[in-house]
């Protein structure tokens, strides 16, 4: 099944409503990290996460996330778009920390519990809006939540979750976002509450079958939701050797030059999609003469 999200809303405009599956772009995000069990679920738990916040944009804007813990597994960095497309690293993808008591991966400790999650957005303006706040438990979806009510003003509930099955599988991911808007009732409110208290894991509801729509329904009571949109999801990444070419010629004539002479050649890779990018001695020539005529 390919992964997509759904917007939405429900009890006539008073929730706004987001809800992913996002399986596939979590396993390719592991296969080119190499992560480890409990690194690819805190990833693709603030992959989930940035995904649908980034389709709260529009057109082009875009927007960063970065959560900086105390744990070994910190900074992790995600970049998403207003089209469904994301993408993520962390600083060191191989840690695994003991599971918890309860037999589930201890993502909070691979984070840290300390730390902050910020929020850049750029919309396109002179400035970047900019929201920052501390972690509250490295599990990042009380994280996310806290983001929302704290910064953003929004009351919100965020659930994450990520299943990975032996052979270092993903077996299901996704999330949802549900954010309560002016006019909401104590009425909906506290149903919502209710259902929050007793419905399963997320990643437990789309291993099950259920697609995003079905998981706003279980949460909201179909009769009460309008999906608003759909939107096919992928991990993406925007670089490519032309992009790294360009930024080589920016480095100047002299740092080129010594690439050249010094190294008879570069290789470079981007933190993002761990691609390599390798220039030769000859290819490194002729980003020179293009310097040269500029």
């Amino acid at each position: 099944m390919s992964d997509y999200l759904v917007k939405a809303l429900g009890y006539e405009g008073t929730v706004r409503a987001y809800a992913i599956r996002s399986s596939g772009m979590v396993q390719e995000a592991a296969r080119r990290h190499g992560s480890s069990r409990t690194v690819t679920a805190a990833l693709g738990r603030a992959l989930s996460a940035g995904t649908m916040m980034g389709a709260m944009l529009k057109g082009d804007e875009k927007i960063t996330i970065k959560i900086e813990g105390n744990g070994p597994a910190s900074p992790i960095i995600i970049d998403a778009n207003a089209k469904g497309e994301a993408r993520g690293y962390v600083s060191n993808p191989k840690v695994d920390p003991e599971r918890k008591a309860s037999g589930k991966l201890n993502v909070s400790a691979a984070v840290g519990e300390k730390g902050s999650l910020s929020v850049v957005k750029d919309l396109g303006l002179k400035e970047n809006f900019t929201g920052s706040v501390p972690l509250v438990s490295g599990e990042l979806a009380e994280d996310f939540t806290y983001y929302f009510a704290t910064s953003e003003q929004t009351p919100s509930s965020v659930a994450l979750g990520v299943i990975i099955d032996k052979g270092e599988v993903v077996a299901s991911a996704g999330g949802f976002i549900l954010q309560m808007m002016p006019g909401v009732t104590d009425e909906t409110i506290d149903a919502i509450e209710k259902i929050l208290k007793d419905i399963p894991p997320i990643s437990t509801l789309i291993r099950e079958g259920l697609t995003p729509e079905e998981v706003l329904y279980r949460l909201l009571g179909k009769e009460n939701v309008q999906i608003l949109d759909t939107m096919e999801v992928a991990f993406k990444c925007r670089c490519s050797k032309e992009r790294i070419a360009q930024a080589i010629i920016g480095l100047g004539v002299k740092e080129i030059k010594v690439m050249i002479e010094e190294d008879a050649g570069a290789e470079t890779h981007c933190n993002f999609c761990n691609e390599r990018y390798i220039f030769t001695k000859e290819e490194l020539e002729d980003l020179l003469k293009s310097t040269d005529k500029e």
